[in-house]
């Protein structure tokens, strides 16, 4: 099947999964106060699919781009005639589960799909949950020029604390070309130093922040092939790689490449055998263009195995954490500390799905999980359109002790959807310039 089949697939099967699991909320919730629903639909005109049951007609719109639930008397502009099933007849409370339950159903999809996936089973980088302790130190990087050396521990970014390594890649890809302070500890006192991170070439397409920092991890072969320049050379299955030429390697991507850009040259390897420090020079074969030494090898990695109640706990962890990480990127966008080309679009989502579907199931639903998140959060945002800005409003109808005028709510979700368009224009754009042949045609980028 084609990239583009599959992407459009993934894609259209994500996005209905979301919309379908988010409407839902508001229908049952609509449905268990009482509420007359007029129409449910997945997508948005023109309508390809339609069927009346009872009182709802169930329809599916072309494009995938979302949904909606129409609801007797949902707004007081319409045909109100005051009847106990309309929505504007509801108490506060009522309207308020009918609001709250569209975005909780994202939450509790996150979370589920999550359990499922760390249930199936996963090999995680050993150093994911390590104390952020400096392994070593990219020649020329932002961390090389501030004097951050092998050996620190990373305690806060920006002021926030950074427990593992994890923490610590997020705090720094957040906030690329920005200059940012760092806590380090360094022989038993502390230490502060002031970098600028660059944005990681393997992610430029996000404009993921990086300072040059790898944790102390090396991967280790797993197999050689009979009769190739790794056998002739002396290494052997088990054997630890700490080094090419005096550099450091911490991840495998950095022995390949160190390989292939070898083809006939002689290397010096640094490697650990049975806990014994050892150096072997070896010879990669030319095959092609590139260096070949016939090994096999992997990264460290904790395999990870939960039960399902474990899977669960340890969902709900995963998902607070990131909740705690989008709530920091809005207020970053805010105050204008987290560059907003992160933001991402359909376009974009689209483009993941694609590249999720390609590597499998379990990807596929780990990007699910992800945007299932952010969908349920941002949607309680208390931006008037979205559930959190009709929310609010009921609120402050609550304190005054009023319903506000057809007018001033008019006001309010025409600002709103300025606010909206605002951020639709924005990742649209950072979506298109993602794409090779549309950015060469920005001469400003």
């Amino acid at each position: 099947m084609q990239t583009s089949a599959i992407t459009i697939l993934a894609f259209t099967f994500v996005l209905g999964v979301l919309v379908f699991v988010h409407e839902l909320g508001h229908f049952l919730a609509a449905k268990r106060v009482g509420i007359r629903v007029l129409k449910f639909q997945l997508g948005f005109n023109p309508t390809i699919l339609s069927v009346r049951r009872g009182e709802t007609e169930y329809s599916i719109g072309l494009l995938p781009l979302g949904g909606y639930v129409k609801m007797a008397g949902d707004s007081p502009d319409g045909e109100l005639t005051g009847a106990p099933d309309e929505f504007l007849s509801k108490t506060k409370w009522e309207r308020f589960q009918v609001l709250i339950m569209g975005p909780v159903m994202n939450l509790l999809l996150a979370v589920l799909v999550l359990a499922f996936v760390l249930y199936r089973g996963a090999d995680v980088p050993a150093y994911q949950d390590q104390p952020p302790v400096v392994g070593s130190v990219i020649p020329d990087s932002p961390a090389a020029r501030a004097d951050i050396q092998a050996g620190d521990r990373v305690l806060t970014v920006a002021g926030n604390n950074v427990d593992t390594w994890e923490q610590l890649f997020i705090a720094i890809g957040s906030r690329p070309n920005r200059e940012v302070s760092i806590v380090l500890q360094r022989g038993g006192r502390e230490i502060e130093r002031k970098l600028t991170p660059i944005v990681a070439p393997n992610q430029s397409r996000f404009e993921v922040g990086d300072i040059g920092v790898l944790p102390d991890v090396h991967p280790h072969l797993t197999s050689i092939s009979p009769g190739e320049p790794g056998e002739r050379a002396g290494l052997k299955a088990g054997d630890v790689i700490l080094a090419v030429d005096g550099q450091p390697i911490t991840f495998g991507t950095q022995f390949r490449e160190a390989i292939a850009k070898r083809p006939d040259q002689p290397m010096t390897l640094t490697i650990a055998r049975d806990g014994v420090e050892q150096t072997i020079v070896a010879t990669p074969a030319k095959r092609g263009s590139v260096g070949l030494l016939g090994v096999y090898l992997a990264d460290q990695t904790v395999a990870l195995m939960p039960g399902p109640m474990e899977a669960l706990g340890m969902s709900v962890q995963k998902n607070i954490e990131s909740a705690g990480l989008i709530f920091q990127t809005v207020w970053g966008l805010l105050t204008r500390e987290t560059s907003p080309k992160q933001l991402m679009g359909p376009v974009a989502i689209a483009q993941l799905s694609g590249e999720s579907a390609q590597l499998g199931w379990i990807p596929l639903l780990s990007l699910m999980a992800a945007i299932s998140l952010n969908l349920g959060l941002l949607n309680l945002l208390p931006i008037p359109i979205l559930d959190g800005g009709h929310i609010l409003i009921m609120a402050l109808e609550g304190v005054a002790r009023r319903d506000f005028s057809l007018r001033v709510k008019e006001k309010m979700l025409i600002a709103g959807f300025v606010v909206l368009m605002m951020l639709m224009v924005t990742v649209i754009y950072n979506d298109l310039a993602r794409i090779a042949w549309i950015e060469n045609l920005m001469p400003w980028r």
